[in-house]
This record gives structure tokens, sequence and C-alpha cells, in this order.
């Protein structure tokens, strides 16, 4: 089949190499303009759109997915069907309606579970044991389509949303693929999602991702592991904002009020509501990150201190 692919992150290119490596023809792709990154504000392509540009694909960079000049490309491009992975805009119903086979998304969560933005952290932070990736069509509202197909991936105690949305995106190219290659051939059905079990999962700030050290060990573990490494966990420390890597459960026979750090020769420890953590790796203002117990040597923490 002949495809237009919509993405833009990284996330997005195990599944645009899958289907460039295809039976398939990528015949372009659709990604967000190019913007400012790194600490030069460099204007740069999108993953996706450089990945298009080494293998001579038409990049198409519509501000609006509504663009008239988009829309009249796309139609002169022809696709059979519109994958999508990450594409990070709002499709209209114009766009929607040009390839006869539609716009398939592949989505990092097991639908009808965590709808929205953010799906890996929402099952990180809420201790879900298993999560997945699901195929689906796209229609109006908010990945609510029906669904072509579901893979399913443990949570592993340690995985931070990074780590695993790594391996859904390997895992869900070939979930993909294989979508295409089933619609192409007429072998799969999508099947309307259930109305039980529906959840949200909105994007995440940077407000969001701060530590409060006066709930269970266990949801800080799950927040910081679940925002890592992005936006990045942080707590205040002296009027000044700390980031956090991941925690780590501690025993220790001091009893630790929320917040309260213990400094001893190989840890740092945090109290929190049950039990302590251990602090990985941090970063203070203006400081490159660094092991916590070369943070506490240098800011010689005094007895009793907190972050938080």
């Amino acid at each position: 089949m002949r495809l237009v692919f919509a993405g833009t992150p990284e996330v997005a290119l195990p599944s645009l190499r899958a289907l460039i490596a295809s039976r398939h023809e990528v015949a372009a792709v659709v990604t967000r303009p190019d913007a400012p990154a790194g600490r030069g504000r460099h204007t740069s392509r999108s993953p996706v759109g450089a990945l298009a540009d080494e293998h001579g694909i038409e990049v198409l960079t519509p501000h609006k997915a509504s663009d008239p000049a988009f829309l009249e490309r796309l139609r002169e491009i022809g696709p059979d069907l519109c994958p999508v992975v990450a594409y990070g805009a709002l499709l209209r119903q114009a766009a929607l309606d040009i390839p006869p086979h539609g716009w398939v998304n592949l989505h990092f969560s097991v639908l009808p579970a965590w709808r929205g933005a953010a799906p890996v952290q929402a099952a990180i932070r809420h201790g879900d044991e298993i999560t997945g990736a699901s195929t689906f069509r796209i229609v109006r509202e908010l990945d609510a389509g029906p669904v072509f197909g579901v893979l399913t991936e443990p949570i592993r105690p340690d995985d931070t949303a990074g780590v695993l949305l790594d391996r859904l995106a390997e895992a869900g190219a070939g979930l993909l693929t294989s979508t295409v290659d089933g619609i192409e051939a007429g072998a799969v059905t999508a099947v309307e999602q259930s109305a039980d079990g529906v959840s949200h999962a909105a994007k995440i700030s940077v407000d969001d991702a701060r530590v409060d050290f006066a709930l269970p060990g266990l949801a800080v573990d799950r927040l910081v592991r679940a925002v890592t490494p992005d936006p990045g966990a942080w707590t205040g420390f002296r009027g000044e904002r700390l980031k956090l890597g991941p925690v780590t459960r501690a025993e220790s026979d001091t009893a630790l009020a929320p917040g309260e750090v213990l400094v001893e020769r190989k840890r740092v420890l945090v109290g929190t509501a049950t039990w302590p953590v251990r602090l990985g790796e941090v970063q203070a203002q203006g400081k490159k990150r660094m092991q916590a117990t070369d943070w506490a040597r240098g800011s010689r923490i005094e007895s009793g201190e907190r972050v938080g």
C-alpha cells in the first residue's frame, strides 16, 4: 500500500524504519515544523523528518493539519493509509477522510486504558503491572477509535518511563506493520473499544514532576520513575531546585521524617511517609548531574535538614 507516515519524536522512529523496510511504499511523512533545539536553540528537523530526509522521502510540515495547502498535497500524494506514531497535533476530519483506509495510530497502552498524551507515565505512576500498545483507527474523539491489534508488556520494578517506552516503541513497530499488512489483505477487523475501563493520561507538566516526600515511599518511587527522563523529577533544597534520578527503597535503623535527609558514608537517604528512599543521581541548580553522596558532601548538609 501507498503510505503517508505521521510522527515527530524518536519514539516514532522504529515504526518508520519498519515501514520503510516493508513491502509498502512510504510516499511521504508528516511531522511537526522545524523548531529550535539544544543549547544553541538552532532550528532543526524533528527525528522523523531527519530520518525521512536520509531516505529521500518527502517531508510535510504543516503548522496545522487543516491547512488547505497540506490537504491539497495529501490528496495529490494519494495515500491508501496513514500510519501515525506520536505525531503531536490534532488531525481534523478533512484530513482523516482522505486515505481510503483512514489513519491508524500506534498508542502505547492497552486501550481503553490510558487514553491521552502520557500513557506510559500514567501506567508507572499508578502501579500497573501490565501495559502494552494498541493500533486503532483514528476518529474525532481522543484515542477512542476501534482497535485493530494489541500487545502487552510487563512493567518491571525498575522501569522508568523512558526505558519502558523504548521497549514498547520497538515491539509496537512490529504491531503497526502487521496491522498495515492485515488491512491490505482484509485479514483484520477493527473492534470498538469497551465503554468500561476508560482512563485518561494527561500530559505531564514540570509542576506534576515535583516530588512530595510526605507521600509513602512506594508513591515517591513510582512518581520519580514515571517522569524520568522527561520532564524529570525534582524537589526543593535551600530555596533552589534539585533534580532527582530514580530512587530505591532503603532499610535504615534511623527514623526519618518526610523529607529529612540522612547522609551516610556510601548513601544518602530521605524520609517519606513510610520507609526512607535512597537517592541515586541528583542535579543541583547550575551544577552537573552527580551521585547523591558527592552532592551531599559538597553541600555540607546539616543534621535534620530537609528537601521538599
